[in-house]
């Protein structure tokens, strides 16, 4: 009973940022913009991830979520979790226009990534994913933190998912 008491706050603190409206999604600020750089990374030369995953693994680590908000998140986070915690953060998330994460952590159940997958089928999942989703019109999964988004929100939460990973990708000669 104490824990929810200490976690109901939460949304209510979220409220004052919802009324800011959401900020243009920093780095992709639309789904056509992703993809085109994702399709991008297979002519430059050089391209890679300089975080703990590999440039492929990042990008199968993206079309996993994209892939589990169309069928599913394998563990997700418990109601009062995603009510509470997972809500305000989403919140912050929109009202800022970027997310913010561990971008080494994997999703909650999913299958580990081969550190040695190639990055050409990579790309070519990534992509498959991206417009699966935006061709998608039916009822999307609730996400393994945040539960229940719209199209447009999971719009946004996949576009920011992808921006704070890209942080770490690096082309040509760049440091």
């Amino acid at each position: 009973m104490q824990r929810r008491a200490a976690l109901a706050w939460l949304p209510a603190a979220a409220l004052p940022l919802a009324g800011c409206g959401a900020a243009e999604v920093q780095t992709f600020p639309t789904l056509a913009a992703a993809m085109k750089a994702v399709e991008g990374l297979g002519s430059l030369a050089g391209a890679r991830h300089t975080g703990a995953w590999t440039l492929a693994q990042m990008l199968e680590h993206a079309a996993q979520s994209i892939e589990y908000s169309l069928r599913g998140f394998p563990q997700p986070k418990g109601a009062l979790f995603q009510a509470t915690i997972g809500k305000a953060a989403f919140a912050v998330f929109e009202a800022r226009g970027r997310m913010s994460h561990s971008l080494d952590e994997p999703i909650p159940g999913a299958p580990p990534i081969d550190a040695k997958a190639p990055l050409v089928p990579a790309i070519a999942r990534a992509l498959q994913a991206l417009r699966e989703f935006d061709a998608h019109t039916g009822t999307l999964a609730p996400h393994f933190a945040y539960g229940a988004l719209d199209k447009a929100q999971y719009t946004r939460a996949h576009l920011m998912h992808l921006a704070n990973h890209w942080d770490e990708v690096k082309t040509g000669n760049a440091a």
